[in-house]
C-alpha cells in the first residue's frame, strides 16, 4: 500500500507527497524486502531526498529483474539501464554512467532505429555525460545530431526540439562560444513563449538559461531583469517552496553578487537555505549547495569566519552523504581551501588543494576542467606563498591544457593566461608578462566584449604592467580607454 501512494510526477504536490512518505519508506526498507516494482517507486523518493546510494540499490534491483525477465536489449531493460546511469551521474560516477549510456544508445539504434525518439533521448543523455566529463567536442557532436534530427522529425517548434537546442546552447556556453549560445537560447525562449506560453515551466527554464548566458557575458541588467521575471512567475505558478522557485531565487542572488549588491544576495541566499533545510533536510545536496553559495557571498563580503564555518559544514556533510571522492565533495574542499588562502592560512590551504588535485587526477582525469581548476588554484596558492617556480610550472600546464582542450579564446583559457602573466610579473619576467596581458585584453575584447568585467579587469592589469616598465604613455592611453568604457557601463546601468 505504501508503494501505491508514491506518485510518479514531478510537480509540487507529487514532490511534497514523496517527501511526506520518505520517513515511512526509510523505516519500511529496514523491515522487509521489496519487489522490483516497489523499488522503482522508492528510488524516486530516495532521489528527492538526495540519498543516491539507496537510489542506486533500488534501480540496480529493477535493472537485474528486467534483464532476467526480458533480456539485455528489451526496451524495458534499456529504460532501467538509462535510469541507473542517471543515478551514477548524480553520484559523480561518470565512467559507469558513460558505460551504461553507450550500451543503451547502441541497443536502441539497433532495435528502434537511429531517428526514433528514444534513441535520440539516449544520445542526448550520453552527450550530457560527455559534457560533465569535460569531453566538449564529443558532447557537441551528439547534440548537433539530436537537434537536427528532432527538427526534421518533430519540427523546429516541438518542445523536444527546443530542449535539444537548449542543451546544445549549454555546451556552446561551456566552450566559451557565447554568441552561438545566446543566439540559440533567444530562439528557444521566443518559441517557448509562443507554443507553451510565458508561464510554462519549460519557458521559465529557457528564460533562466538565457539569463545565465547574459551573466557570463557581463550583461548584468539583462540577466537581472529576466531572473526577476522567472522568480516572480515561479512563485505564482509553482509556489514559494518549489525546487525551481528556490533555484530561481539563488540565480538572482548570484546576479546580485556579480553586481556588487551583496546585501540583497545574502538576503536571498539565506531565504533559500532556510527553506531548503525545512523542505529537504539539512544534508540534502540542494541544501548543501545553498549553504555553499551563502558561504561564497560571505567571502565576497569579507566575512571570512562565517564563510569558513559554513564551508566546513558543507564539506563534512558531503563526505558523509556523497563520499570523500565525489566531485561535489572535492569542490567543497576546494572552496574551503580558497577561504583559508584568503585568511592567510596558507599551509591549510595548500594541504587541502593537494588532496583535491590528486583526487581529481585519479577520479576525473588530468585534463578534466575540474582538475585543471584545481591545478590553477594550487598554482595561485604557491604564488601567494612565494613559491614562484612551483606556481609557474603548474600554471604553464594549465594554460597548455586549456588551449588544447578548450581553444585559445575560451574564457577559462584567458583566465589561465592572465594567471601566468601575474606569475611572470612576480618573477620579473616583464616582457613575457606583458605579451600575455596584451593577448588577454585583445581576445577578451573580441570574445567577451570591451565592457565585460573580465575585459576591464585585464585592461587595468595591463595598464599596471605598463607603469611598472616605465611605459607611461601606453599606460595613460589604456587608462583613458578604460575610464571611458567604465563610464559608459555606469550610464547603461542607470
Amino acid at each position: 500500500m505504501l508503494a501505491l501512494a508514491v506518485p510518479w510526477g514531478d510537480d509540487e504536490v507529487d514532490y511534497l507527497t514523496r517527501k511526506h512518505l520518505s520517513q515511512h519508506i526509510i523505516h519500511a526498507s529496514k523491515a522487509f524486502e521489496i519487489t522490483w516494482a516497489v523499488a522503482a517507486k522508492w528510488a524516486m523518493v530516495y532521489r528527492d531526498m538526495g540519498m543516491y546510494k539507496k537510489e542506486e540499490v533500488c534501480k540496480s534491483q529493477v535493472l537485474q529483474e528486467m534483464q532476467k525477465k526480458y533480456g539485455d536489449e528489451h526496451l524495458n531493460t534499456l529504460m532501467a539501464m538509462s535510469n541507473l546511469a542517471v543515478t551514477y551521474s548524480n553520484q559523480g560516477n561518470m565512467s559507469e554512467a558513460e558505460q551504461l549510456q553507450v550500451r543503451v544508445l547502441k541497443a536502441r539504434k539497433q532495435v528502434l532505429g537511429v531517428e526514433h525518439p528514444d534513441t535520440l533521448s539516449a544520445m542526448a543523455n550520453l552527450a550530457a555525460t560527455y559534457s560533465d566529463q569535460g569531453k566538449m567536442s564529443e558532447a557537441e557532436q551528439l547534440e548537433v545530431q539530436v537537434s537536427e534530427a528532432r527538427k526534421q522529425i518533430l519540427g523546429a517548434a516541438h518542445p523536444d526540439t527546443l530542449i535539444a537546442m537548449n542543451n546544445l546552447a549549454g555546451t556552446y556556453l561551456d566552450q566559451g562560444k557565447m554568441s552561438e549560445a545566446e543566439q540559440l537560447q533567444v530562439q528557444v525562449l521566443e518559441a517557448s513563449k509562443q507554443i507553451l506560453g510565458s508561464e510554462h515551466p519549460d519557458t521559465l527554464i529557457a528564460m533562466n538559461n538565457l539569463a545565465g548566458t547574459y551573466l557570463d557575458q557581463g550583461k548584468m541588467s539583462e540577466a537581472e531583469q529576466l531572473q526577476m521575471e522567472v522568480l516572480e512567475t515561479s512563485k505564482q505558478i509553482l509556489g514559494p517552496e518549489h525546487p525551481h522557485t528556490l533555484s530561481a531565487m539563488n540565480n538572482l542572488a548570484v546576479t546580485y553578487s556579480g553586481q556588487g549588491k551583496m546585501n540583497e544576495a545574502e538576503q536571498l541566499q539565506m531565504e533559500v537555505l532556510e527553506t531548503r533545510k525545512q523542505v529537504l533536510g539539512p544534508e540534502h545536496p540542494e541544501t548543501l549547495l545553498a549553504m555553499g553559495n551563502l558561504a561564497a557571498t560571505y567571502s565576497d563580503q569579507g566575512k571570512m569566519s562565517e564563510a569558513e564555518q559554513l564551508e566546513l559544514q558543507v564539506l563534512e556533510a558531503r563526505k558523509q552523504v556523497l563520499g570523500p571522492e565525489h566531485p561535489e565533495t572535492l569542490l567543497a574542499m576546494g572552496n574551503l581551501a580558497t577561504t583559508y588562502s584568503d585568511q592567510g592560512k596558507m599551509s591549510e590551504a595548500e594541504q587541502l588543494q593537494v588532496q583535491v588535485l590528486e583526487a581529481s587526477k585519479q577520479i576525473l582525469g588530468p585534463e578534466h576542467p575540474d582538475t585543471l581548476s584545481a591545478m590553477n588554484n594550487m598554482a595561485m596558492t604557491y604564488l601567494d606563498q612565494g613559491k614562484l617556480g612551483e606556481a609557474e610550472q603548474l600554471q604553464v600546464q594549465v594554460l597548455e591544457a586549456r588551449e588544447q582542450i578548450l581553444g585559445p579564446e575560451h574564457p577559462h583559457t584567458l583566465s589561465a593566461m592572465e594567471g601566468l602573466a601575474t606569475i611572470y610579473s612576480n618573477l620579473g619576467k616583464m616582457s613575457e608578462a606583458e605579451n600575455l596581458y596584451v593577448q588577454v585584453v585583445e581576445v577578451g575584447k573580441k570574445v567577451l566584449g570591451p565592457e565585460h568585467p573580465d575585459t576591464l579587469s585585464s585592461m587595468a592589469s595591463l595598464a599596471i604592467m605598463y607603469r611598472k616598465q616605465g611605459k607611461d604613455a601606453q599606460a595613460a592611453e589604456l587608462e583613458a580607454e578604460l575610464g571611458q568604457l567604465e563610464g559608459e557601463e555606469e550610464t547603461e546601468d542607470e
